[in-house]
């Protein structure tokens, strides 16, 4: 198979950032000024009342904007393009449930530490309690899932709070800032002299990035005193844009690295000194690491249940190391034996900067390099129907492992994890704290946005890509060429393995035999539509398809009873694995 990881389809030249015969004139206008002075220069949204002077301003003083079908879709595209670009994503929403329908997509950039500034129109000043037409305390409901928000009550402070917004959103913790916009506000006239323009000043957020001297010096020693050392490498990594500094740390000191689900793509697929993802669908290899390892390094990472499994004999033999931006995860989960509060980049290059007596890991290494030969990840091939592990293996070879690939939530988010070894940083897009349907999709086409000429792939389940599939008229407007793999099982396929597992095969309603037909629903968004139903013909259809300068939907039937392995229950210990087998 030859590859291809590049498309040759330019998306429009973005928008003019500067007119400099453009003066604003009300609050709308001081907004879109506010988002192009902090280099913004794509937004997605959907326009409603409450932001009709907003769209409008955009009208007068354009930047470029995403319309999508829905809510969520312009949400979790402004996900994917955060994800990929590591910056925040900007979402315009209206009042009411506009703003509502940006909930879900809010709580899963909490979670997973995502940089959004998100707009939300409001009812006028006036009414606001008064339960006026299209109004939603969106303060209230968005609280405890952002980073912080605000009301704009003053035209004047649009520029400060545009600034601090986007400062809070993209340092420390990543996540999610909101700023509710009255319509009042968006249309009043203001002064220009009057604009409260000054520098950022939050004496209440001053997030810390350098780590602790003292910290560092007890890491250093512990390390070098370590016979079984193990990295774990979460999205802090990729956020602190510290790969570099991780893949040079863990080849100074040969010392094994794993990754959590976020963290995939913080070093190379298929370096040597890595040893896959660890936790519920992890390697064998990688879990039996933690359990055996003296010095456990965590390195942006929260120690995500679904990582852990039976917190109590999790690495049971090991000193922990926790580096982390949040100081808030540092013993929340797992405890802490040597905590570092910084950056991931600047605590790296702390270590990096001392000559530490590196750690004898020559018999460590070849048990793992053991183990993970005797217990490979493994399928068993079926005569009769494609295994979804096949396809995404075919997608990898056909993209060389460049790709960037977003995923929905369930079983093809675990075998893509688990058969998609990524080459590059910045190029993994899942949900994975809160765990969203519908996610992998609008997120493919913000990752487009966010990088034209990478070829960007969606692997998403038959449901999940039924909650967002109105998101193809986007493709179609912009001749976007991200492609849909739909691994086609024809059910929710985690529920229905749970089902399967732990309540006796008793599939309640997790199977799903009414579904459209993907092909003829791409042709009806004038999009190209491929169906996979053997084997024989799976690698020229992808090869076809993948390797386009166009949008594709890709429907892939797959055997529906094929499950995740291996895999650790709910309750049990990293070791107490089931699916384990040696080929």
């Amino acid at each position: 198979m030859t590859a291809n990881t590049s498309t040759n389809v330019k998306i429009d030249a973005l928008p003019s950032t500067e007119d400099e015969n453009f003066k604003p004139k009300n609050g709308s206008d001081l907004l879109i000024k506010a988002l192009k002075d902090q280099n913004v220069d794509t937004v997605f949204g959907y326009p409603g009342g409450a932001v009709l002077n907003v769209y409008d301003a955009m009208y007068k003083n354009p930047i470029r904007h995403i319309l999508t079908r829905h809510e969520q879709g312009a949400i979790h595209a402004a996900e994917g393009y955060a994800r990929v670009l590591n910056k925040p994503g900007v979402v315009i929403a209206t009042s009411g449930p506009g703003a509502t329908n940006l909930v879900t997509g809010i709580t899963d950039a909490m979670i997973d530490s995502i940089p959004l500034v998100i707009f939300t129109g409001q009812v006028a000043t006036s009414v606001i309690g008064s339960d006026a037409f299209q109004e939603a305390d969106i303060i209230g409901i968005t609280t405890p899932i952002t980073k912080h928000n605000y009301q704009v009550h003053d035209v004047r402070d649009i520029p400060r709070i545009v600034k601090e917004a986007f400062h809070i959103a993209n340092t420390g913790r990543k996540g999610p800032v909101l700023i509710d916009f009255p319509k009042n506000i968006s249309a009043e006239i203001f002064d220009e002299t009057e604009l409260n323009d000054a520098p950022i000043y939050l004496p209440g957020y001053q997030p810390n990035t350098k780590p602790n001297y003292l910290q560092i010096q007890k890491a250093i020693q512990a390390i070098s005193e370590s016979k079984k050392p193990l990295v774990l490498a979460g999205a802090g990594v990729l956020f602190a844009d510290a790969r570099k500094e991780l893949t040079e740390f863990v080849e100074k000191y040969k010392l094994p690295v794993i990754n959590t689900l976020l963290g995939l793509g913080s070093i190379h697929g298929n370096h040597e000194l890595f040893f896959g993802m660890a936790g519920m669908h992890g390697a064998v290899v990688a879990n039996d690491a933690i359990q055996n390892a003296d010095l456990l390094i965590n390195i942006g990472a929260r120690f995500d249940d679904r990582l852990t499994g039976d917190t109590k004999r999790f690495a049971p033999n090991a000193t922990i190391i926790h580096i982390d931006i949040d100081p808030a995860e540092i013993g929340k989960i797992i405890p802490t034996d040597i905590p570092i509060v910084a950056d991931a980049k600047e605590a790296l290059q702390a270590i990096l900067s001392k000559e530490i007596p590196a750690p004898d890991t020559t018999v460590w290494l070849d048990y793992l390099y053991q183990k993970q030969n005797d217990f490979p990840y493994w399928y068993e091939e079926d005569e009769q129907e494609i295994l979804p592990q096949q396809i995404i293996q075919m997608v990898h070879a056909i993209t060389n492992g460049d790709a960037i690939v977003s995923t929905d939530v369930g079983q093809h988010q675990m075998w893509a994890a688990q058969y998609y070894k990524l080459n590059n940083d910045h190029g993994w897009i899942t949900s994975g704290g809160l765990g969203t349907m519908g996610f992998g999709f609008p997120a493919a086409i913000g990752a487009q946005f966010a990088k034209p000429d990478k070829k960007v792939v969606a692997i998403v389940g038959d449901a999940g890509f039924q909650m967002t599939n109105q998101e193809l008229a986007v493709l179609k407007e912009f001749n976007l060429p991200v492609k849909v793999v739909i691994i086609n099982n024809a059910a929710l396929g985690m529920v229905r393995q749970w089902q399967e597992l732990f309540y006796e095969g008793r599939y309640s309603q997790s199977l799903m035999p009414v579904q459209p037909d993907f092909v003829k629903l791409a042709d009806a968004f004038g999009i190209k539509g491929y169906r996979i139903t053997s084997l024989d013909e799976a690698g020229a259809i992808l090869e076809e398809a993948l390797n386009s300068d166009e949008p594709a939907v890709i429907d892939a039937r797959v055997k529906q009873l094929e499950n995740v392995y291996p895999m650790v229950a709910s309750g049990k210990a990293l070791h107490e694995m089931v699916g384990v087998k040696k080929p």
